[in-house]
């Protein structure tokens, strides 16, 4: 989808779907105004609900709904838009879309076009439209009220912040190299270098902030170690499932099995992996074994059920099987557990809460994703460049400057591909 289609009048359902104590159509462009009218007859005061009778284009009732008429720009989408407010039946609701789609100029949205319009128009910069994205996911407490946060302006309020003070920087540069005959402005200010290295480390403290990916996607724990450690049946404890086969037979599990669960409002993701050893009885053991050892690598925390001393640096020493009196005991262990009694099971839980709870943003806090984190990383290298060069070569400082300036307007979206927009909206559920 390209940014063409703003041309368009689009509609979709955009509440939940039916059956429904109500359903909410929303239309935006050039020709929700008469959309309106062609379904109502009429075009009631602008913001204010009206009952209204819908028709198709026979005369024959549709549906009884509440009317709204929201003429643009300062609209959620920056254009003209009706809203009707239906009853939820699936007939109801499919006998009003029907009519909106015979109407001339109105097609139905695709996944996210509402919220690519509000960005296209200005109404919302794609640092906000991230955030969107995230809290229309959001499945936990902690990444609601990040997503809130990241929606609601937090980090566009202070990239404006930055950029401004930037903009400051960079006018002092070019005056020094417009006026470099003058002496009172042939030199920058005392204080200049001190200010782009503070402006530098402002925005170093935010890219050392927790990623948003590991909010969204919850706190990795991958269980590894040698067949017949007990992984499986701690893996179905943990997330009070019976996702894995857990059975006597070495082997058993041959692949990389997930489980998304939330603890005390954390996001975790726990992964169960195949028995590691040095000779597999097959081929596909083998493959198993190759990708435990990779999901080990890549985890946040690995809890490790083999021998003492023998898991990855890091790695979490759990004592697993501890009803069974012919394991040998840990002397280090972390946590000492029992899949079949349910000891210890708790208190583990909770410990890998505390932990994922100390790696995630603290509620309320806006948490960067991997693009915005690159990009205000590249912003703070030119500033502490900048800040080195400052008594140097004034065209190098203006250079860097406009460098740092560039990646805040491409993490606003002031500068941006489409590749990347259809990414980022696709993300998005019809009707948003």
């Amino acid at each position: 989808m390209t940014d063409a289609f703003v041309t368009d009048t689009i509609f979709a359902l955009s509440s939940g779907a039916p059956p429904a104590a109500i359903g909410v159509i929303r239309i935006s462009g050039p020709a929700a105004g008469t959309a309106l009218q062609a379904l109502a007859g009429r075009l009631p005061a602008p913001r204010r609900a009206a009952m209204a009778r819908l028709r198709d284009a026979g005369g024959d009732l549709l549906d009884q709904a509440l009317v709204l008429w929201l003429p643009g720009p300062g609209t959620a989408t920056g254009e003209d838009m009706a809203e009707l407010h239906c009853h939820g039946g699936r007939a109801v609701i499919a006998a009003v879309e029907a009519m909106l789609a015979r109407e001339p100029g109105l097609r139905r949205a695709a996944s996210g076009e509402f919220t690519r319009r509000a960005f296209v128009n200005g109404r919302v910069d794609l640092a906000e439209a991230e955030g969107l994205a995230d809290l229309l996911s959001a499945e936990t407490e902690l990444q609601r009220r990040s997503a809130l946060a990241m929606a609601g302006g937090s980090l566009s309020r202070q990239v404006a912040d930055w950029r401004d003070r930037l903009l400051m920087a960079s006018a002092q540069v070019e005056a020094v190299l417009d006026f470099a005959d003058e002496d009172e402005v042939s030199v920058l200010p005392p204080d200049f270098t001190a200010t782009l290295s503070g402006l530098a480390g402002e925005i170093g403290v935010w890219t050392r902030r927790p990623r948003a990916e590991t909010l969204r996607e919850g706190f990795r724990i991958v269980l590894a170690g040698p067949p017949n450690a007990g992984k499986s049946s701690l893996f179905n404890a943990l997330t009070e499932s019976e996702a894995a086969i857990a059975t006597p037979v070495p082997g058993t599990t041959r692949d990389v099995l997930t489980k998304p669960v939330a603890i005390a409002g954390v996001p975790l993701l726990f992964v169960d992996t195949a028995g590691l050893r040095d000779a597999a009885d097959d081929a596909v053991e083998a493959i198993g074994i190759a990708r435990a050892r990779s999901a080990a690598q890549s985890a946040d925390l690995v809890l490790w059920l083999g021998d003492e001393g023998e898991g990855p640096a890091g790695a979490w020493e759990i004592d697993p099987q501890i009803d069974r009196s012919d394991r040998p005991r840990k002397r280090a262990r972390r946590h000492a557990v029992s899949a079949t009694t349910g000891q210890g099971i708790a208190a583990l839980q909770a410990d890998l809460a505390d932990r994922a709870r100390g790696a995630m943003p603290t509620p309320g806090e806006a948490a960067l994703n991997a693009r915005q984190a690159a990009l205000l990383g590249q912003a703070a290298a030119a500033l502490a460049s900048a800040a080195g060069d400052a008594r140097r070569d004034p065209l190098i400082v203006a250079e860097d400057l406009r460098l740092a300036r560039v990646t805040f307007d491409a993490l606003l979206g002031r500068t941006t591909t489409e590749d990347l927009l259809d990414a980022l909206f696709g993300r998005f559920c019809i009707g948003k």
